[in-house]
């Protein structure tokens, strides 16, 4: 009887091992998150503390995709440098092309999406905008509500190249209340950091974009109004 006892407990102690050994849960203990992080998406625009915070903050998430079948920089990057070739009249409005998209893991339509355009100039402020969203310091021009949100850049160039402004819009995730004042400020943060990453790469000079977290602008301030 103790003999067969005996045997019953090294077996057990053995499968205890193996089980130890294997991870127990078919090494799902050792397995890589799926994803990426937030400063590693779209080539790091978001590797700034603050900024990582923003893009974690506005889509709740931790771990990211931002595949280049929907993020395309380079032809975004193209269309900004063809229109260096020659001065832009202020009715050029080519389609723009999207920078950057990134969605949750797990959760394609919880999605941000950033783009990228031309454009001879900053626009005016239309006076009902200006009631629907949040003025910042950044850029020519910065704003935005709860879901979308601007940034406007002078991108001056060394010639023959011919300066131009750069609009930077970022779409956020849907469903975020319009009165949400917090994920205007995400939003502009994360938009602000992609044109600061695209004015270096261009080589603009001039740019007098924020650094960080773009600072509000107090709605009784003036604005430039079209």
């Amino acid at each position: 009887m103790r003999s067969a006892l005996g045997r019953i407990g090294v077996a057990a102690v053995a499968a205890a091992l193996l089980t130890s050994c294997s991870g127990g849960d078919g090494g799902d203990a050792t397995k890589e998150p799926e994803g990426l992080a937030a400063a590693e998406v779209c080539r790091g625009f978001a590797k700034d503390a603050a900024v990582t915070a923003a893009l974690k903050t506005a889509t709740d998430s931790e771990r990211f995709h931002d595949g280049l079948s929907a993020s395309q920089p380079d032809k975004a990057l193209d269309l900004l440098r063809d229109a260096t070739r020659a001065p832009l009249s202020d009715s050029y409005r080519p389609q723009p092309r999207p920078y950057c998209k990134i969605w949750r893991v797990g959760d394609i339509d919880k999605d941000l999406k950033i783009e990228l355009s031309p454009a001879s100039k900053a626009p005016g402020m239309d006076p009902e905008l200006l009631k629907k969203v949040t003025l910042y310091t950044s850029g020519a021009l910065a704003y935005s509500s709860s879901g979308l949100g601007n940034v406007y850049f002078s991108c001056d160039l060394k010639e023959p190249a011919h300066d131009f402004v750069v609009e930077t819009t970022i779409w956020g995730p849907a469903g975020i209340p319009d009165a949400d004042l917090e994920q205007r400020t995400r939003l502009i943060t994360l938009a602000n950091a992609a044109a600061r990453q695209v004015s270096a790469e261009l080589g603009c000079q001039g740019d007098e974009l924020a650094t960080g977290v773009p600072k509000a602008i107090p709605a009784t301030s003036s604005a430039p109004s079209s």
